[in-house]
């Protein structure tokens, strides 16, 4: 941090990389005191996101260093302003991606902050309000936030499982709630990964009828635990043609480039195939779209209140994310195995690990 941009701090201990060659290791940030609207939150478990790694390794280009990421996070009110309404010491409260935004365009005022137009202030990689001081994510101790950028985790949800809700659960959520659907119409999940899994959860709580398309054959036992009526392997190229027409929606969660027309064919008419993931551009047919009246969409994250609405869903129908909980200390091993797909379906940071090192 820059002298002199917040007069008061806090420092605390993190995890950061120093470069997109360099490994994630220790260092120490500085968090603001708690100004009128703020709470200070102590951070018990950190979700490991995809993300993370494509920012901290420059994959998307424009990363900040030193880079502390991480935004999915829960912990444990210890803080708070003279001004908060919101929140009391003692509340075991979330974050997600979004650490501010400028409350005043349409977006924002719609509660659709992730849209908003002059660009939210993401969690970690970004700036504050002041345009100079970094935010720093949730591979730390501790992070100061303005209430109105917290959530509540609600009773009954288990506080690991609940932790990848906040980024990977409001994900899949987010497009089946735009997308208004119905108990008894069917989805096509490509993917059993971080998301793909939630997805299936969700859609199953929603009453669609649920199929996992995966090319990896050995995660048909997991997708039919996890709630999915059947699974079908896409590395059979016949299953393209056996399932054309069948379904309402797909739910496209792979962040590896792959050509979305066989799955648009499986699209009934007016049906909606929903891109979550950020691969490197394709080409799309026009007569994949056209022959069905299909739609080709896209889904980024979701805003405070759905948010907030989400997590009150997965506590009502008991749904979390499939996690391995990991001590800080691991973060670089856990990287790793993400990009070689051997997780199961989360990591997530045990915080108190800090305490071992």
């Amino acid at each position: 941090m820059q002298p002199g941009i917040l007069e008061q701090v806090v420092r605390t201990r993190a995890y950061a990389a120093m470069s997109a060659t360099a490994p994630l290791l220790p260092y120490r940030i500085d968090r603001r005191d708690p100004g009128p609207h703020d709470a200070v939150i102590d951070i018990r478990y950190c979700g490991v996101c995809h993300t993370d790694i494509h920012q901290v390794r420059d994959q998307w280009g424009g990363s900040k260093f030193p880079m502390v990421p991480g935004h999915e996070i829960v912990g444990t009110v210890v803080r708070v302003g003279d001004q908060v309404e919101r929140w009391r010491v003692g509340d075991t409260v979330g974050v997600g991606c979004i650490a501010d935004s400028c409350r005043e365009c349409e977006s924002c005022r719609a509660g659709e902050e992730q849209f908003c137009e002059r660009g939210f202030i993401p969690t970690y990689n970004g700036y504050e309000r002041d345009g100079l001081t970094p935010t720093y994510g949730g591979y730390s101790m501790q992070i100061t936030m303005d209430e109105a950028y917290i959530v509540s985790i609600p009773a009954g949800l288990p506080l690991v499982g609940a932790t990848p809700l906040l980024c990977a659960g409001i994900s899949v959520y987010s497009p089946l709630r735009r997308l208004g659907a119905k108990p008894g119409e069917s989805i096509g999940v490509v993917g059993l990964g971080g998301l793909g899994h939630i997805a299936v959860k969700v859609s199953r709580a929603m009453g669609l009828r649920v199929a996992v398309l995966s090319h990896s054959a050995g995660k048909r036992y997991d997708a039919l635990r996890l709630g999915a009526d059947e699974f079908l392997t896409t590395c059979n190229g016949q299953v393209f043609d056996k399932n054309a027409g069948r379904f309402d929606y797909i739910m496209d969660t792979v962040s590896m480039r792959h050509d979305y027309d066989p799955y648009l064919n499986l699209l009934r008419r007016d049906g909606t195939m929903t891109l979550l993931g950020l691969p490197e551009p394709g080409a799309v047919a026009a007569a994949s779209l056209i022959r069905r009246r299909c739609r080709l969409t896209g889904s980024l994250i979701g805003g405070l209140r759905e948010t907030q609405e989400m997590l009150t869903f997965c506590a009502q129908h008991g749904i979390w994310s499939e996690t391995e909980l990991i001590p800080i200390q691991e973060i670089n091993e856990a990287y790793n195995r993400i990009v070689q797909g051997d997780v199961r379906y989360r990591f997530v940071i045990d915080i108190s690990s800090f305490e071992r090192s």
